[in-house]
C-alpha cells in the first residue's frame, strides 16, 4: 500500500471528481491518503471529507500564503481542533519568501504557534519551507530546543543543508512529483544521501503532477509515479519502496491505525 501523505482534496480540481479519484489512487495501490489544511477556518470541509471517506485522513493547520487571514491562530484552538479522532497533523505551516504573501514576521509567529500545538498534541508539524531555508533552520533548531516535536518537510525542494538540518533534529523529508522532473538531479542526489527510514512521498496535488503526467492537475494516483523514481534512486523495485514510505509514513502519522487495506 503507498500513503499520499500530502495533497489538498478540498481543491476544485480534485473536488470536481471525488469518486473518481478515489477510485484511481486505490487501482494506483494508493490505500490512504491526507488532506492538508490551508486555513483553519475551513476546518470543516477537511473533518468532512476524512468523515466521509474511508481511506481520507486529515491536518489542521495555516499556510503561511494564509498567515495574515489567520494571525491569531492559538495553540489551544488548534490543539481543540486536533482532537478529533481523523485528525492526525499540524500545519501546513512554515515559511514561504517565494512568494511573501504574508509579511514574514507574521508567518513566522503563526508557524510558532504550530510547533507548539505538535509538541503539546504529539502530532506530527507538516512544514511548508520555500526559500527561506536559512531562518527555518534557526526556527527549528530554537524550537527544538524549547521540547522535542516531530515533524516533517513536505515537498522537498530545498538545500541539501535544509535536509540535513532536519535529519539532524529527527524529522523526515517528504518529496513530491517535483522529484521526478528531468531539472531535478540535485534534489534526486539529495534523496539519494536521506536515511531510507526518514524518506516519505506526496502529490501535493492538485499541483506538481510527476512525470509523465506534468501540465496536468496532479491527483492522488499519481504518487506511485514519485513513489517508483524514489526507488530507483535508492535502488529499490516500487513494491519494496513502498513498503518502507508507508512505514515510515505510519511512524510519524501514529495516530493513524497500523492496519493496512
Amino acid at each position: 500500500m503507498l500513503i499520499d501523505t500530502h495533497c489538498h482534496l478540498d481543491f476544485p480540481e480534485i473536488a470536481a471528481d471525488m469518486g473518481g479519484e478515489m477510485e484511481r489512487a486505490r487501482a494506483a495501490g494508493v490505500g490512504r491518503m491526507i488532506t492538508i489544511s490551508t486555513r483553519v477556518k475551513k476546518y470543516e470541509v477537511y473533518q468532512a471529507l476524512a468523515e466521509q471517506n474511508a481511506n481520507v485522513w486529515f491536518t489542521v493547520g495555516t499556510h503561511p500564503h494564509q498567515a495574515h487571514e489567520e494571525p491569531d491562530v492559538s495553540v489551544a484552538d488548534l490543539k481543540a481542533l486536533a482532537s478529533h479522532p481523523r485528525c492526525i497533523g499540524i500545519g501546513e505551516a512554515g515559511l514561504d519568501y517565494h512568494y511573501d504573501k504574508s509579511p514574514r514576521d507574521v508567518a513566522a509567529k503563526v508557524f510558532r504557534a504550530h510547533i507548539a500545538a505538535a509538541r503539546e498534541t504529539g502530532l506530527p508539524l507538516v512544514i511548508h519551507s520555500r526559500e527561506a531555508d536559512e531562518d527555518m533552520a534557526v526556527i527549528l533548531r530554537d524550537e527544538m530546543g524549547k521540547g522535542r516535536f516531530n515533524a516533517l518537510l513536505h515537498c522537498f525542494t530545498s538545500s541539501r543543508e535544509l535536509a540535513q538540518t532536519a535529519i539532524e533534529l529527527g524529522l523526515y523529508v517528504s518529496f513530491s512529483g517535483v522529484l521526478t522532473f528531468k531539472n531535478s538531479q540535485a534534489l534526486r542526489e539529495i534523496a539519494a544521501d536521506m536515511p531510507i527510514d526518514r524518506v516519505l512521498v506526496e502529490t501535493d496535488a492538485p499541483f506538481l503532477a510527476p512525470m509523465p503526467h506534468r501540465g496536468k492537475p496532479n491527483q492522488p494516483a499519481y504518487v506511485a509515479e514519485t513513489n517508483k523514481i524514489l526507488g530507483a534512486i535508492k535502488g529499490l523495485t516500487p513494491e519494496e519502496i513502498a513498503s518502507k514510505t508507508t512505514a515510515n509514513a505510519l511512524r510519524i502519522f501514529d495516530k493513524m491505525p497500523k492496519g493496512v487495506e
